[in-house]
């Protein structure tokens, strides 16, 4: 019976096989003139459109560009069928794509699940009741929000570095529409700035350090540009800060048993990741996805702690016991439970990334990538391609315009690599539909921290954008 499933399996595999050495050999076609080609990529334009419109469509971006995704592939794989294609290319470069999406949904979701933990455990809350009740002065809200906002986005994401420090200047700005917006823009440029210098720090920096363009403590190597990019708008943006100091508010909030130790373990995690990367050549997924099943593992045990000190509110009163309450009431406070954790995941930002990478293939596929590449790199050069594809992240995801360089894999030194990272990571500041940072805020301080008023202060932020640069290029040598 094993010989027999041993059989069927290598029967299963080798039509697989078969296509991938052959597909992989096999000549690509130019389809960028043709009518397919001209389709798909109006198909992706359009789909994009809808992911701009998404804070007035309230459409979830992950929607366009997965119905894209599936448009553009099913035109290519149509156009190989015309051109008399037996090989199975298209899928060969179908689970290519799908194998990169694969290895960056795994390590995000792990990440995700982390952060999610912390902030079930009240870490990040009590974080912002500290901030809260210390009766800082405006001025003084002002600088320590990006000063945190720079520092947890490179282990955090900037999303939930710019929620947590939105909550703050929420809370103690009020009604004060000036503050808010000014200390809005400050987090947003502090939690991109932040995020570039780290692997961690940003979908676009982990997906560089995951292509191996760069190894991982070499992106320390921007935390000067880094600092330089927030510093410079930050100072600027100051002198328009009041100096009055609001009234404190009485919000304790105290960090719920195991918190700390998640912590430990989000460390060690990041620790395996990196250290199975950078000495065992393994990918970087499988240290976060171990990382996972430990913290799986813990949260067993606060699940069993949880359960013994869970009472829940008035049971006898009610004539029920807690396990018929508990399955027709929500309760305020449950047992912890880690696929809670899990399932509160950023998934349209993960699908959204599936869409993304699926659909930046199959337009390489069609040959756009290639074209791209020679207008901008073989034209422009490195370093001012570079530089146009942070402009580029401001009005289009980062994410996109990332996948497609990487996709377009033009012949650069590190340092080249290094300022796309850097350009790509916070050019997005610029606009505040350039990061997510800047559309969690727009939504989380709606009605005061606008476009248009993001928008009053671009100049500043390209100032500091063209600052970063220039203090890569020299600190490098590029210049």
């Amino acid at each position: 019976m094993k010989n027999l499933l041993t059989l069927l399996c290598f029967l299963i595999l080798l039509p697989g096989a078969a296509f991938a050495s052959s597909g992989e050999n096999a000549q690509l076609l130019d389809l960028t003139s043709s009518g397919i080609g001209i389709i798909a990529l109006v198909v992706f334009i359009l789909a994009y459109l809808v992911v701009l419109g998404e804070e007035f469509l309230h459409l979830r971006k992950s929607k366009p560009v997965i119905v894209a995704a599936g448009i553009i592939w099913m035109l290519v794989g149509f156009a190989y069928y015309q051109h008399g294609d037996t090989t199975g290319i298209v899928a060969v470069h179908i689970r290519h794509n799908l194998y990169e999406f694969a290895e960056l949904m795994l390590f995000l979701l792990a990440a995700m699940t982390y952060i999610n933990t912390m902030e079930e455990r009240n870490i990040f809350k009590a974080l912002r009741s500290w901030l809260i009740n210390k009766g800082f002065s405006l001025k003084a809200i002002f600088w320590i929000t990006g000063l945190l906002a720079f520092f947890i986005s490179p282990v955090a994401d900037n999303l939930t570095t710019a929620l947590l420090m939105g909550a703050v200047v929420m809370a103690v700005g009020g009604d004060n529409r000036k503050f808010v917006v000014l200390a809005c823009i400050n987090v947003v440029v502090a939690a991109n700035a932040g995020g570039a210098f780290s692997p961690f720090g940003d979908i676009t920096t982990l997906m560089v350090w995951q292509a191996e363009k760069a190894p991982f403590f070499t992106f320390f190597d921007l935390f000067i540009p880094s600092l330089v990019n927030w510093l410079v708008p930050a100072i600027i943006l100051s002198f328009a800060v009041s100096k009055e100091t609001p009234t404190a508010v009485t919000d304790e909030v105290k960090i719920l048993h195991g918190g700390f130790v998640i912590i430990g373990l989000f460390a060690l995690t990041i620790t395996l990741a990196v250290t199975g990367h950078s000495y065992l050549h393994l990918p970087p997924f499988l240290g976060m996805m171990t990382g996972l099943g430990i913290l799986k593992f813990y949260g067993y045990y606060l699940s069993r702690c949880d359960q013994k000190s869970f009472n829940m509110i008035g049971p006898s009163e009610l004539g029920v016991n807690n396990e018929l309450l508990e399955k027709h009431y929500k309760p305020r406070r449950r047992p912890f439970d880690i696929f809670i954790s899990m399932k509160r995941a950023e998934w349209d930002t993960l699908m959204f990334f599936y869409g993304v990478v699926m659909s930046v293939g199959g337009l390489g596929m069609i040959g756009y990538l290639a074209l791209t590449s020679q207008v901008l790199y073989d034209g422009l050069g490195p370093t001012w391609a570079n530089v146009v594809v942070g402009i580029l992240s401001a009005i289009v995801d980062n994410i996109p315009v990332m996948f497609a360089v990487l996709k377009m894999n033009p012949t650069m030194g590190v340092e080249q690599w290094l300022l796309v990272t850097l350009t790509a990571g916070v050019g997005g500041s610029m606009l505040s539909i350039g990061s997510a940072a800047g559309v969690a805020l727009m939504g989380q301080a709606r009605g005061m921290y606008t476009f248009f008023a993001h928008l009053k202060w671009t100049w500043a932020i390209a100032l500091g954008y063209a600052a970063s640069i220039s203090v890569h290029l020299y600190l490098s040598g590029l210049l």
